[in-house]
């Protein structure tokens, strides 16, 4: 039996409503917020057959464990966990377009939270973690995700390099980023299926996920500061992926004319 979970928060309740709508259960609002945006959720839940319950503020707070819910709590059954089993059919789903982002040892909720919103805003295929030593879906990442973690398929596998060998044998490049690498990020080719590998901040990747990649690349950095956030640095590079495949794509409808 699934196991049942609270989001809260405008955007994480609507993209669940939108992208998963037979996964709601319950909705909690309260009458001291009555805005067009919570209206708009509570009509769309009833539209799906489920009738709101109005409770107090401090209902909502007790359900969203203190977290900022905006007025509104649903209960949903969890999502099904998807596994290095999977791989195969997201990259033949995916196909060519296939990109992977691959976060190594993130422990903080509200990095793993940010890196699913810029996954879902660039496209990402799937988030891959490591079952041990990183952050787990909580409602904390849900906010800071802002809807994407209803929306990006997060993997877990049992051992990283092995899920990286996996992955090279459906032909995908295994990019992997560290500070001592001598090509930057703006130097190679992401046209092909892509994965790209964030270390956790300080450490960076493990020894085994370093010698499993297929590339290593840095981001250059022209200031003082040693490094970068890993949720920016994780923008930075995926950004560029979808700069240069949105070139390609252009190029290709130019030549087609």
């Amino acid at each position: 039996m699934s196991k049942k979970i609270s989001i809260f928060g405008l955007h994480s309740v609507r993209a669940l409503l939108d992208q998963h709508p037979e996964r709601l259960v319950e909705v909690y609002a309260t009458r001291e917020r009555q805005d067009t945006a919570v209206q708009e959720l509570i009509q769309q839940a009833q539209r799906l057959g489920v009738r709101p319950q109005f409770v107090p503020k401090a209902t909502l707070d007790k359900r969203a464990e203190g977290g900022n819910h905006q007025g509104i709590v649903v209960t949903a059954l969890e999502a099904p966990q998807l596994t290095e089993n999977d791989l195969p059919g997201l990259v033949e789903q995916a196909g060519d377009r296939t990109l992977f982002l691959i976060l190594d040892g993130i422990t903080d909720p509200h990095n793993l939270g940010a890196c699913l919103r810029t996954a879902d805003a660039a496209g990402v295929t799937a988030v891959i973690v490591p079952k041990d030593k990183s952050a787990s879906v909580n409602p904390t990442v849900r906010k800071v995700a802002s809807g994407a973690a209803e929306t990006v398929p997060l993997v877990q596998v049992t051992n990283l390099a092995r899920a990286l060998r996996d992955l090279q044998d459906l032909h995908v490049w295994i990019i992997g980023t560290a500070g001592e690498a001598t090509k930057s990020v703006y130097q190679v080719d992401y046209q092909g299926p892509t994965a790209i590998v964030m270390g956790a901040e300080g450490d960076g990747m493990r020894r085994l996920t370093r010698e499993t990649c297929d590339e290593l690349i840095k981001i250059p950095l022209l200031g003082t500061v040693s490094s970068l956030n890993v949720s920016v640095a994780t923008g930075v590079c995926l950004y560029e992926v979808v700069r240069q495949r949105l070139a390609q794509q252009q190029g290709a409808q130019v030549l087609k004319q």
